[in-house]
């Protein structure tokens, strides 16, 4: 893999990643999860739930051969069902409301209670959900077999979760500054990119089965 196609793929894998485990929309979510928690623990909370999901994100990515084979699914097939996957969670972005993909209201109502809500529904799966995983393994499996091939993908999954623990550390002055409107704005410009993203990986697995 040659230098320009290594920093194209990650720049591609960076932004679905990052679109697709949206920390930016998660704050709401952990915001009212963690109310009330000491600022130690706040960051205790986003430091592990991170830690986790990039965890299950580089398991699945790096595996996600394995996996194929054991349930004989080729990667065309995988590459239209993440892409059938990721199009609905772009679509409810794109409304600017919470993905059913990713969690639902009882799971939601849960965690609000929960003692510890780092592992779950934070990590899994707010974070690291099936869109979230299914992509990591389609953006894995396209970018080639050679460990070299795999570095772009592995970078953009664990910057994608450095900056989600930042985003959630900072969850406070985030709702601040961007207020409910302005979360609203970025779901909507990253549910966009995220549907585009969804397209190609359909187109793909389709000429793909054709074939």
């Amino acid at each position: 893999m040659t230098l320009p196609s290594m920093v194209s793929t990650f720049l591609v894998s960076l932004s679905a990643i990052f679109f697709v485990v949206d920390p930016i929309g998660v704050v709401p979510l952990f915001l009212a999860m963690t109310a009330g928690d000491s600022k130690e623990k706040i960051r205790s909370t986003a430091l592990r739930a991170c830690l986790v999901a990039c965890g299950m994100m580089l398991f699945f990515a790096l595996f996600g051969r394995i996996i194929f084979q054991v349930f004989a699914v080729s990667l065309g097939a995988f590459r239209v069902a993440g892409g059938i996957l990721l199009l609905i969670t772009s679509l409810d972005m794109l409304r600017a409301r919470p993905s059913s993909t990713r969690t639902s209201p009882t799971e939601e109502e849960e965690g609000a209670v929960k003692e510890d809500v780092a592992i779950v529904p934070l990590a899994i799966p707010l974070l690291a959900g099936p869109g979230a995983i299914a992509t990591a393994m389609v953006l894995m499996a396209r970018s080639g077999t050679s460990a070299l091939s795999a570095l772009p993908v592995v970078a953009a999954v664990v910057l994608t979760f450095g900056a989600s623990y930042f985003i959630l550390n900072a969850s406070s002055l985030v709702q601040r500054v961007l207020r409910q409107s302005g979360v609203a704005i970025l779901e909507r410009v990253s549910g966009l990119i995220l549907a585009a993203i969804a397209v190609q990986f359909i187109a793909d697995g389709a000429k793909e089965l054709l074939k």
